[in-house]
């Protein structure tokens, strides 16, 4: 095995923040946690509705940016799925048995 080796599966983790998040996914979730905490402060919290108006940022960030398997977290999930469905090409087989769509009754 000389002049090989193999990378482990974790080799990229390093380049994450905390081993988990990239630079947009924690400005993300500070951004709704900002927005959260000043709902807190200077919403009127008399009603359990007011409170979840208030904390559902935080937790749809929280959402988006935890991590799932296979994936990074749900929001490369998401950004996968968009582009699966958006960014599709059309490729035309012209491999050696096409025949111009003539039917082959021989």
């Amino acid at each position: 095995m000389e002049d090989s080796y193999l990378i482990p599966a974790n080799a990229n983790r390093g380049k994450l923040l905390f081993g988990y998040f990239r630079n947009i996914d924690l400005i993300i979730f500070g951004s709704g946690f900002i927005v959260s905490f000043l709902l807190l402060m200077f919403m009127d919290l008399s009603s359990a509705l007011m409170a979840v108006i208030s904390l559902l940022p935080v937790g749809v960030t929280g959402f988006l940016v935890f991590p799932i398997p296979h994936y990074h977290n749900v929001l490369v999930l998401l950004q996968e799925i968009f582009n699966f469905f958006n960014n599709r090409r059309r490729f035309i087989w012209k491999g050696w048995c096409y025949k111009d769509g003539e039917s082959n009754n021989e």
